[in-house]
């Protein structure tokens, strides 16, 4: 059987996981709430599926509202665990130490920015990163409006733009190491925190280039164009192999999830992370991301068996 595409396994994973909520308020069941990246939501919500088919009394409900949104709700306690496929800021840090929130952090994989353009576009194959500041950088609003205002030899076409929205952590990430300021965007692109509808504008609009993690991409290249981006050695394109050796640079990140100390108390959080900690690797590579490598694998297990044995939560 085919494995379902991004869109419908997120599609399914919805479904599967208003049904354990449901499941959850008939009884005494504790429900284990997941928020934040769009990215990181692929990973979670398939670990909460595996599970819930071996222990279904652990219910999880993930949803994806962006790395930034999912913060401001982590601050507020309206959610155990905040994916981010970013660190977490010194203003966020700020504020949970503000709300007197203790937090666990544990990277579950690695990604690469996949941009991309419409199928279409036969005159772009690579991006320099110099290019790339030119087309998205704030000043570049209003003054950048084709392909050939990036290059004189390409098309006068308007250039269309698809990005993530400001909550995004991968819209922070882009902006930090592409702008200099991870807030140091135009702002006259389409933006959305789903990265589906990114790929439907790009896959729809001949002038279109977008970026979004690179695991949407691998899912829908049939519907894409991929360029290769040229950090100063050359370019290269992003795959598993260019993302874990280092050679896709400077659009390859770790991803994370945070979980909130206090939330350890609850036991379908504890089981939660032990599984998710124990098959990351497994799911990551399963749903288009790189596996991290051993070493961070056991200062995952090291950091969260310290803080139950700290913690010494309730059964």
């Amino acid at each position: 059987m085919a494995r379902p595409s991004y869109q419908n396994r997120a599609t399914l994973y919805a479904g599967v996981l208003m049904s354990l909520a449901i499941a959850g308020g008939c009884g005494k069941t504790e429900v284990v709430t997941v928020d934040g990246s769009s990215t990181v939501f692929l990973i979670s919500a398939a670990v909460a599926e595996n599970l819930h088919e071996s222990r279904p009394d652990v219910n999880v409900v993930v949803s994806q509202s962006g790395t930034g949104g999912g913060f401001k709700k982590f601050v507020a306690r309206e959610i155990d665990i905040c994916d981010a496929s970013r660190a977490i800021s010194e203003e966020e840090k700020e504020a949970c130490e503000v709300a007197g929130i203790d937090y666990l952090e544990f990277v579950v994989a690695f990604d690469g920015l996949a941009v991309v353009v419409n199928p279409t576009n036969d005159w772009c194959d690579k991006l320099t990163v110099d290019q790339l500041r030119m087309i998205w950088r704030k000043e570049s609003q209003d003054v950048v409006n084709s392909w050939s205002d990036v290059n004189p030899a390409w098309p006068d076409i308007e250039l269309k733009l698809y990005g993530p929205g400001t909550d995004s952590g991968t819209y922070d990430y882009f902006n930090e190491v592409i702008n200099g300021d991870p807030k140091n965007s135009r702002q006259d692109y389409s933006p959305d925190e789903n990265d589906n509808a990114l790929v439907t504008g790009v896959a729809g609009d001949e002038g279109s280039l977008g970026y979004f993690g690179l695991g949407y991409y691998i899912e829908n290249q049939d519907k894409l164009k991929l360029l290769a981006i040229d950090g100063g050695d050359g370019p290269v394109k992003p795959t598993v192999e260019t993302v874990r050796n280092g050679g896709y640079q400077p659009l390859s990140r770790p991803l994370y999830i945070y979980v909130r100390k206090d939330a350890l108390h609850k036991r379908a959080v504890r089981e939660y992370l032990k599984y998710y900690l124990a098959h990351a690797n497994d799911v990551a590579e399963g749903v288009g991301y790189v596996p991290v490598p051993d070493e961070i694998v056991a200062e995952n297990r090291a950091t969260l068996g310290k803080a139950l044995d700290e913690g010494e939560p309730a059964a």
